[in-house]
């Protein structure tokens, strides 16, 4: 047990849930990236052609989402800045972060972004302390050759694995799935978007974003899910299995 525990960090406190949960669009009402790519990059047309080119399986993921971030050649600094003040957290957040950390159900965090942008934001919407206390699996930015990040054009992705996905999120999941039964937690997971695609069948309890591109992905696939508007609505239900109210099952009840 002690080496899956360092593997697997989230069983550290031998939890019966984990909830997994994308970042942009997902704990944040804005994503950081698609507003970097619509106001400081190439724009909101091609970054959605983009997006629908990986939805039907077209382009992966990794090679539209670079081409994006390449499109942006403000400095990193301040893009941080520009997300600070225009990002704004999720409104029932909070709250479900609190009730998370009070019940014993780790909250690990499956980015397709990168880690330095979602720590900043975490911590400027949470406070430092708060956000130090969340796992985050992500991708990382460095500087391109001979450049600072904080210079115009002088920072780039650099991507978690080598899948199609840059991070591929099943990956992380998938270990804490295969656990014997009597060590298996409940899984959960929130999503949005075309970045959460791998994650999509892998936990037990899926969460997609109402309105967003990871509904039409799940009821094309035929992922059982249930919908979302905020994290009040997941709270709810969360609490509402946890307290044996009812099933995983009974809950994926797809399109509300």
């Amino acid at each position: 047990m002690g080496s899956t525990l360092i593997s697997l960090p989230a069983l550290k406190t031998n939890p019966k849930f984990i909830f997994f949960t994308d970042f942009d669009g997902t704990i944040t009402q804005q994503d950081s990236n698609d507003f970097m790519t619509d106001n400081l990059g190439f724009g909101a047309e091609l970054r959605k052609k983009g997006n629908e080119d990986v939805l039907y399986g077209r382009r992966d993921f990794r090679d539209s989402f670079k081409d994006m971030l390449d499109s942006i050649d403000t400095p990193f600094d301040e893009c941080i800045d520009i997300l600070r003040k225009n990002i704004t957290l999720d409104p029932g957040f909070k709250e479900f972060f609190e009730w998370a950390k009070e019940n014993n159900v780790p909250i690990v965090v499956l980015s397709g972004g990168m880690e330095p942008i979602i720590r900043a934001l975490l911590a400027h919407m949470l406070g430092e302390e708060e956000a130090a206390t969340l796992q985050i699996v992500s991708n990382d930015v460095v500087p391109r050759p001979g450049k600072s990040i904080n210079e115009k054009g002088g920072w780039e992705i650099t991507y978690h694995d080598d899948s199609g996905f840059g991070h591929d999120k099943s990956i992380e999941i998938r270990p804490y799935a295969r656990l014997p039964a009597e060590e298996r937690p409940t899984l959960f997971y929130a999503g949005d978007g075309v970045s959460d695609l791998s994650a999509a069948k892998e936990t037990d309890l899926l969460f997609a974003k109402a309105g967003r591109d990871l509904v039409s992905y799940c009821e094309r696939e035929s992922v059982p899910f249930t919908t979302f508007q905020d994290f009040n609505e997941i709270l709810a239900t969360v609490k509402d299995i946890v307290a044996g109210r009812i099933t995983v099952k009974e809950a994926a009840t797809g399109r509300k």
